[in-house]
């Protein structure tokens, strides 16, 4: 059993930056693989980035290539998403979630899930 709780979310101007954190308690953190997932209004929830267990790999949607830098530290039982550049359309509810597999794009793939933490870009 894994318990993650996020924050880090805020209100920001469009082309400003914010990092997510996700805290992680319970079983051990290095065994799973992280990842971030948001939900905007009216929208199924949707993969931003990932990490594998030791942090060796990474993955991104297209959306989040180039601006976004997931990465973890097992030490502090902690994943990150750091968001540079941020769009109005980058707007929602961000999840972090824990999965056994590797390499998962599908919420279905992930067994663990924080409660969410809002991220309002402004334009």
């Amino acid at each position: 059993q894994v318990q993650l709780t996020e924050s880090g979310g805020g209100l920001v101007q469009a082309g400003g930056d914010l990092r997510l954190s996700c805290a992680a308690s319970g079983s051990t953190f290095r065994n799973y693989a992280m990842a971030w997932f948001r939900q905007a209004p009216g929208k199924e929830r949707e993969f931003v980035a990932a990490i594998r267990w030791i942090g060796d790999m990474t993955r991104y949607a297209d959306s989040a290539k180039g601006r976004f830098t997931v990465s973890r530290d097992n030490a502090k039982s902690a994943a990150y998403l750091l968001m540079n550049s941020l769009k109005p359309e980058d707007t929602a509810v961000y999840f972090c979630a824990a999965s056994q597999f590797w390499f998962r794009d599908d919420e279905r793939g992930y067994i663990y899930w924080g409660q969410g933490t809002q991220v309002t870009v402004s334009s």
